[in-house]
């Protein structure tokens, strides 16, 4: 008798072949029973023939950077063209006719006469110009001691000097108090740095510069040759004048004095926008230039060019502005207009 409750005896399944057997995805790697035989489980589709050709370089270049393979060349044809331009001295109209803005003519007078300031006012033409005013800006004070002490530190020769190696020391008023920019040593520091410049008048090979100080054992007997001097305004009315109702810098050689009025080295000028620092530039190349003997005052030659150092820049970059205040000087009413520049050859 079959007992129907109990479990029902199987006999062994039915072997299957190699050839029909299916691999179960699920199931591990099996190694085959005879490594001879060849392909196992399912057939392989045949692939389709290719009807494309095989690409060229060119085409496998495109296809493996896409639109990269394009903006590659454009890239390199711009950049020739920008250096090519550069090697032509491309730039503005301006600055290819300018080059590095001109001096006047350099003389060695022995005149003690003040330089570097307007001509005196004679009721003719206007005792001042909206561009020269002072800008709003820092503190700075209004009248020194009229002494000046020398800022310790020397240093080497800057510059070739094949005509003249000019000496100077740096000096800051008694009264004044630098500490709202840097203090006295850094004031001789940025009057050093700005003299070797190499776009700085060592840029012409008869200047040489020498910073010394007051126990130097090579001084003359007379001093330096010119004192760089942070002046107060009031005391700077006194070596400079004050017929034109400006604050000026000057060079007074009856004093050996390059004074540098206090008030534009805290607040610049105008036309250099509230870039004191390249105003401060400006007003050492400017005032050592007229102390090397570039006594003459420049006008602004091209229109949209640099502004030649000896132009009088604190008072405005355009010519009309200027001539305003000497009609009959060397700055014509012409209508040009200078960008500002602190530098006697700012092309290096």
């Amino acid at each position: 008798m079959t007992d129907r409750g109990g479990p029902r005896l199987r006999g062994p399944a039915p072997e299957t072949s190699d050839a029909e057997r299916v691999p179960d995805p699920h199931e591990p790697l099996r190694a085959l029973w005879d490594p001879t035989r060849r392909n196992i489980g399912r057939p392989r589709t045949p692939r389709p023939e290719r009807d494309a050709r095989k690409q060229s370089r060119l085409g496998r270049f495109v296809t493996m950077y896409g639109w990269r393979a394009y903006a590659v060349p454009i890239l390199l044809v711009v950049t020739v063209l920008v250096l090519v331009d550069a090697v032509r001295g491309g730039g503005d109209t301006a600055d290819e006719n300018l080059g590095n803005p001109g001096f006047g003519e350099l003389s060695h007078s022995d005149s003690t006469n003040i330089v570097g300031v307007p001509p005196v006012a004679d009721g003719n033409f206007a005792d001042t110009v909206p561009s020269g005013a002072l800008p709003d800006g820092g503190q700075y004070v209004e009248a020194g001691a009229k002494t000046w002490h020398v800022v310790p530190g020397a240093t080497g020769q800057v510059g070739q000097g094949t005509e003249r190696v000019f000496t100077y020391s740096v000096e800051v008023e008694d009264g004044i108090d630098t500490a709202g920019f840097g203090g006295d040593e850094s004031f001789g520091r940025m009057i050093d740095q700005t003299l070797a410049n190499p776009k700085g008048w060592t840029k012409d090979p008869r200047f040489a510069f020498r910073r010394v100080d007051a126990g130097d054992p090579m001084l003359a007997g007379d001093g330096p040759d010119f004192r760089i001097s942070l002046t107060s305004p009031m005391t700077i009315r006194e070596a400079c004048g004050y017929d034109i109702q400006l604050e000026v810098s000057c060079y007074n050689p009856g004093i050996d004095r390059v004074v540098l009025n206090e008030a534009r080295w805290v607040r610049g000028a105008i036309a250099y926008q509230g870039d004191i620092g390249s105003y401060r530039q400006y007003q050492i190349n400017h005032e050592v230039g007229h102390a090397i003997g570039y006594e003459t005052h420049q006008p602004c030659e091209v229109d949209g060019g640099l502004a030649p150092v000896m132009m009088q820049q604190t008072f405005g970059t355009a010519n009309n502005d200027i001539a305003m205040l000497d009609p009959e000087g060397v700055v014509p009413m012409d209508g040009k207009v200078c960008r500002f520049n602190p530098w006697p050859y700012p092309r290096g």
